[in-house]
């Protein structure tokens, strides 16, 4: 072993020598010959390895041992954390139609004697027995910002199905739908949905990632929208945005420097389902998005100066649409 103040080491095949504290061989056998293999014990696991074309890991007896890939864990940790997470919706509005939409899982209902009150109506159907709160010390886990007008009610986000599922053409409409792309506040994504809604759009599709999630803030800026109004998150856009056009979708992106108007581009694909693409308030649409789009449009404004923002955009389009 040598000096016993030198760490020794381990030749690996491939002439990688490994640092080691406390070897120990094991004899085994790749091709028919006989080699050396040694495997480090509990102080410093795994360190000494040595891997063969034959196993891909070995513990820390040298035994060869399968594991799952680092992928596989986390989708698996994330699949179980989504299950299991819980959402307080607030304000009389957001819990009031939560309250009746049987699609929705409800868990617990925290309300004032006032709100109470207001929310009598809504509570037979409910299955929930709620939770008096003093209004001065109100009970929920909200942010204390949070306009509750004494009412919060802790759910299970909604299930809408699929893509396809939600946004297939029925005969004798012309279905329209919103996609944005990037769009975090609650606020802005709370007004589309009720747009929507209005305007009687298929769904609303945003990703996964990297945008508003359903929040008790995006809820009471929907105004009961988030109930009725489809809010479909997938995990890449210009994907989605492929599958509608393969449904038969024009996609239309939104943007400023566009060439063609809005009112042009809807004239030439009259009683055809179209997909609307928003972007966030600065960055606008991504590279990969403009290109997936069939066309890039822009809302022309009246005195040839001025802008939108996403929601009020994404209304005045699907008005648009409507009246084509």
């Amino acid at each position: 072993m040598g000096d016993p103040g030198i760490e020794p080491g381990v030749s690996r095949l491939e002439g990688v020598t490994v640092p080691c504290h406390t070897l120990r061989p094991d004899a085994q056998h790749w091709g028919g010959i006989a080699v050396a293999k040694w495997c480090v014990k509990a102080k410093f696991p795994c360190a000494g390895r040595v891997q063969s074309p034959l196993s891909s890991a070995c513990n820390k007896h040298g035994e060869s041992k399968m594991k799952k890939p680092k992928w596989v864990v986390k989708k698996e940790q994330d699949r179980r954390a989504s299950a299991a997470e819980t959402i307080w919706l607030f304000g009389l509005h957001a819990v009031r139609d939560a309250l009746e939409n049987p699609a929705r899982t409800k868990l617990r209902l925290v309300v004032t004697k006032n709100a109470l009150d207001k929310l009598a109506d809504s509570l037979p159907g409910s299955g929930l027995e709620p939770e008096l709160s003093d209004p001065r010390k109100f009970a929920a886990p909200l942010d204390p910002g949070s306009v509750h007008q004494g009412a919060a009610l802790e759910v299970k986000a909604l299930n809408w199905g699929s893509l396809e599922e939600r946004c297939i053409a029925v005969e004798g409409q012309v279905p329209v739908v919103v996609l944005l792309d990037r769009v975090t506040d609650p606020h802005n994504v709370g007004a589309i949905l009720r747009s929507s809604e209005v305007f009687g759009a298929r769904a609303v599709i945003a990703t996964a990632r990297n945008a508003a999630p359903e929040t008790g803030a995006l809820a009471k800026t929907a105004s009961g929208a988030l109930e009725r109004q489809p809010y479909l998150r997938v995990r890449n856009l210009a994907d989605a945005m492929t599958k509608l056009q393969n449904m038969g979708y024009f996609v239309l992106g939104l943007t400023g420097e566009a060439e063609e108007t809005l009112q042009e581009a809807l004239s030439e694909i009259k009683g055809r389902p179209v997909a609307f693409v928003l972007g966030a308030e600065g960055p606008g649409l991504r590279e990969k998005t403009r290109a997936t789009c069939d066309k890039l449009v822009k809302i022309s404004p009246s005195g040839g100066f001025g802008s939108l923002n996403v929601s009020n955009a994404a209304a005045v389009s699907l008005y648009a649409a409507s009246q084509n």
